[in-house]
C-alpha cells in the first residue's frame, strides 16, 4: 500500500487528468496510464483504470447525456465491446514497449495530419465507424488506453462537442464493464483497489463538472483543436519517454 502523501499526490494528479480528459473529449486513460505507472505496476494500473473509468463515464453521461448520437453509439460501441474483451485477455501476453511505440507513432502522425488539414473529415460511414470502434476497443483492453483512438475517430467525423462527449462516454462505459469483468477474472483488481473507489468516484464527478464548465466557454473549432493537440502531445511524450527509457 502506498503512503498517504503518495496517495494524496496521486489523487490530485488524477483530478487534473480527469479535467483534461473531459476538455479534450477522449477521457482520462491516455494521461492516466503513464502517470499511474509511476505509482503502481502495469496490471494494477489496468485494474484501477477500469474502476476509475466506470465512475468517470457515469459522470460524463450525467452531465452530457442530451448530446448522445445513438447511431454512432451502435456502430462504434458494439465492435468496441467485442474487441475490448479480446484485448483485455491478451494483455497478459503484452510486450508494452513495442505496443507503446506503435501507438505513440500513430497518435502523433494522425493527430498532426488532422491539425495540418483541419477541413479533412473522415466519411461518416458504417465501415469507418466499425474500424475505429474495433481498434479503440482492442487498445483499451490491451493497453488500457483506447480513448484517444476513439477520440480521433469522433474528431475526424467532426462530431459536435456535446455529442462527442456523450457518445464517447456511453461507448466507454460499455467498454469499461467488459474489461472490468476480464480484469477481475485475471486478478488485476485487488482489495486495495476497491478501497480507492470512493475517492475515484468523487474525482470523476468533480473533474467532469469543472471540465463541463470550461467547455461552455470554448467554441466547436477550438474544442476540436484542443482535442487534437492533447492527443498529439500525448503521443509525442510517449515516444520521448520510450527513447529516454533506453538510455543509461
Amino acid at each position: 500500500m502506498k503512503s498517504i502523501p503518495e496517495l494524496i499526490l496521486f489523487f490530485l494528479l488524477t483530478l487534473l487528468i480527469e479535467i483534461l480528459g473531459t476538455v479534450g473529449g477522449f477521457g482520462s486513460s491516455v494521461f492516466f496510464v503513464p502517470l499511474a505507472n509511476k505509482f503502481f505496476n502495469f496490471h494494477q494500473v489496468l485494474g484501477i483504470l477500469s474502476l476509475l473509468h466506470v465512475f468517470s463515464n457515469l459522470s460524463k453521461i450525467f452531465f452530457f447525456k442530451k448530446g448522445l448520437d445513438k447511431t454512432l453509439l451502435l456502430q462504434i460501441g458494439l465492435p468496441s465491446f467485442i474487441f475490448v474483451i479480446l484485448g483485455a485477455y491478451y494483455s497478459k501476453f503484452i510486450n508494452t514497449k513495442s505496443a507503446d511505440l506503435y501507438v505513440g507513432i500513430f497518435l502523433v502522425l494522425f493527430s498532426l495530419f488532422l491539425i495540418i488539414f483541419p477541413k479533412f473529415i473522415i466519411k461518416a460511414s458504417r465501415k469507418n465507424a466499425i474500424i475505429g470502434g474495433s481498434f479503440s476497443g482492442w487498445m483499451a483492453g490491451w493497453l488500457g488506453t483506447g480513448g484517444a483512438i476513439r477520440g480521433l475517430t469522433l474528431s475526424a467525423f467532426n462530431v459536435q462537442k456535446d455529442a462527442f462527449l456523450a457518445t464517447s462516454a456511453f461507448i466507454d462505459l460499455i467498454v469499461d464493464f467488459s474489461r472490468f469483468g476480464m480484469y477481475t477474472y485475471q486478478g488485476y483488481l485487488t482489495k486495495e483497489t476497491f478501497k480507492m473507489a470512493p475517492f475515484l468516484l468523487i474525482i470523476s464527478f468533480v473533474g467532469s463538472y469543472f471540465g463541463k464548465n470550461i467547455l461552455k466557454k470554448i467554441s466547436q473549432n477550438k474544442f476540436r483543436k484542443i482535442s487534437l493537440w492533447l492527443i498529439f502531445i500525448t503521443g509525442f511524450l510517449s515516444l520521448t519517454q520510450l527513447i529516454f527509457r533506453d538510455k543509461p
